[in-house]
């Protein structure tokens, strides 16, 4: 019996082919390896289009960092410069970097935003990369390479984690008798710019709506600055400005450090979600506006109410205060993962002690106070200093309640001069400001006038010294300078005074530790009500009574001296550098009806001004 075999000799004969084709592929391989091509180039050529690629990454890195950095812009919009009354220009200088403002408010008071797209974003990506590229092919032309690369196109799609770049450029490259060309390159950049970006505008459009920026900057301005309140006492109350700023600035750099965005339900956590960690930083050096309505030179005055005449009855003393403020500042908002930081500031505003009213959620708002509108008049303005000399100045121009910037004058020969349109007004008022100069209003109606002449007048400083019969004093004063330009002074913390030429009413008050101790009493006033009911309201009163409990009092500082006068100061006189001041003191009162004759004593007394080399 015979068994049959599994292969038959046909079988056999595949499988010697197969093999043989096998050991011809693989030695064709090793022989003609360096002619084959992966990509359109051959497999040798291959380093040369890996560091190619790599040059790509490395310059698209650097673009998306700067983007990261930079708001969304590497090439920043042009820089709009602020003006005093609005400090911000159209960028933050953060270390050296020039951030733009997503939201700010231009010198004029124009709303301004400028977030970019992400459309724009990728046409700027592209653009730098293009602009950049530029890769060092030594090492390979040290080999015998030949080497070129006609740069034509490059285009990026910013996705949320990752960056997609294609590339079009001819890479030729040539060795000996071979050669090759690429003329694509693709790659995929891991970066997380799309959702940071996402998450900022996500941000910006919450502080939009809600404006919780300017809800913590208010909460700081009443925690830590004198907005309303009431004190017993018989003197002013004082606070200096600088000394306000300071700690304004101080209280909103923390504050501002210690906002988060997240669930809990805790006063400097916003309910808002993102991934990333966030940011918002505050620093005093950057550009900001802390402007107080009722401040006059730097000093921040509340007078005491009881001590006028006719007010004995209260048998007391008190100091109310209120004080209005406006404060402009900005935060940069930081977005962190990981490595990478996308960041963007905002400006804060607060108006008349109150925050911004929320805003929309898309668009660029551009609010023109309504004068602003229409100018149509042309109108020249010189400015010059009291000798004739040209001297360049800020001009604004109000009318009623509204005002706008118009210009700045600028040197020309003789002259510095502005040329513009002004709205039409009658009974308007120039305003030249200019640095080392008092700011000076001039009255036109634009309607009928065509130029203005401003005279500006030179602000000098002086040291001032304070002398009570005869004698320097260290008691606390307030000296007033009250005039077109007035001053204000708080002695001794203040030393020195800012005046330009003209008319003044000097008045000083000065004020000792006292020793006067106002007893507390219980008084009953009565005064005629109209009855109840129908008796009311035929008019007919009755008489009803009620006791008012006035609590005693600790006078720490009373009136010890002050006086009066009327003079115009001359510039010559101003240049002296040094003025004394002269006042006689009054007995030291021992009751509250004493106190108030002493105020009524030098408000009829006269005080000496002389000035000093």
């Amino acid at each position: 019996m015979f068994i049959k075999r599994g292969f038959n000799r046909g079988q056999v004969t595949i499988f010697i082919i197969i093999a043989i084709i096998i050991v011809a592929g693989i030695a064709g391989y090793f022989l003609l390896r360096n002619r084959i091509t992966i990509g359109g180039l051959p497999t040798k050529f291959q380093p040369i289009e890996e560091y190619f690629v790599s040059c790509i990454k490395e310059q698209s890195d650097l673009g998306i960092m700067i983007l990261g950095q930079q708001a969304g812009y590497i090439e920043v919009p042009d820089f709009k410069a602020g003006s005093e009354y609005r400090p911000f220009s159209s960028q933050l200088d953060f270390l050296g970097t020039p951030i733009p403002y997503w939201y700010y408010l231009s010198g004029n008071n124009i709303i301004k935003e400028q977030v970019p797209t992400k459309t724009k974003m990728q046409e700027q990506l592209n653009k730098f990369v293009k602009e950049n590229l530029d890769c060092d092919f030594s090492q390979f032309r040290l080999q015998g390479y030949e080497i070129s690369v006609n740069l034509k196109d490059v285009r990026t799609t910013i996705n949320d984690n990752s960056v997609s770049i294609s590339v079009s450029a001819d890479l030729d490259i040539k060795l000996e008798s071979e050669q090759g060309k690429q003329s694509s390159h693709k790659l995929e950049v891991q970066s997380n710019l799309g959702k940071m970006y996402q998450e900022a505008l996500k941000i910006y459009n919450y502080e939009k709506q809600k404006a919780f920026l300017e809800d913590y900057a208010v909460d700081v301005l009443r925690l830590y600055a004198p907005v309303d309140g009431v004190e017993i006492s018989c003197a002013p109350k004082i606070w200096l400005k600088e000394n306000v700023d300071r700690d304004l600035k101080q209280a909103l750099e923390a504050n501002m450090g210690a906002i988060r965005l997240g669930r809990d339900k805790k006063y400097f956590v916003q309910n808002l979600d993102v991934s990333d960690s966030v940011n918002f930083l505050y620093s005093g050096s950057w550009p900001t506006r802390i402007e107080v309505w009722d401040a006059n030179n730097g000093v921040m005055l509340a007078k005491p109410v009881g001590l006028q005449s006719g007010l004995g009855i209260l048998g007391f003393c008190y100091v109310p205060y209120h004080f209005v403020y406006d404060i402009n500042y900005p935060v940069l908002i930081q977005i962190y993962n990981n490595d990478e930081l996308f960041q963007f500031p905002v400006a804060v505003v607060i108006d008349k002690n109150k925050q911004r009213t929320a805003l929309p959620v898309t668009g660029v708002l551009d609010t023109v106070p309504e004068l602003c509108k229409y100018n149509n008049k042309d109108i020249a303005v010189y400015t010059y200093n009291n000798n004739l000399n040209p001297v360049e100045a800020d001009i604004s121009f109000s009318c009623l309640s509204q005002s706008c910037d118009v210009g700045k004058t600028k040197l020309a020969g003789n002259d510095a001069k502005l040329e513009e349109k002004f709205p039409a007004c009658v009974n308007g008022f120039i305003v030249a400001r200019a640095d080392g100069y008092a700011d000076k209003k001039y009255m036109i109606s634009t309607n009928e006038e065509s130029v203005a002449n401003i005279i500006l007048d030179k602000k000098y400083d002086l040291d001032l010294d304070l002398k009570v019969n005869g004698a320097s004093t260290t008691d606390f004063a307030i000296v007033y300078f009250d005039g077109e330009n007035p001053f204000t002074l708080a002695w001794p913390d203040q030393k020195s005074v800012q005046l330009s030429e003209g008319s003044y009413n000097v008045s000083i008050y000065v004020y000792k530790k006292g020793g006067i101790t106002i007893p507390g009493m219980n008084k009953e006033f009565c005064s005629d009500v109209p009855k109840s009911g129908l008796a009311g309201v035929l008019g007919i009163t009755e008489e009803k009574c009620f006791n008012v409990n006035i609590p005693g009092q600790n006078l720490e500082n009373v009136i010890s001296a002050g006086g009066k006068s009327s003079e115009y100061f001359v510039e010559s006189q101003l240049q002296s550098g040094k003025i004394e001041i002269r006042a006689n003191s009054i007995k030291t009162p021992s009751s509250l009806e004493e106190l108030q004759d002493r105020y009524n004593l030098v408000e009829a007394s006269s005080i000496y001004i002389e000035f000093r080399e």
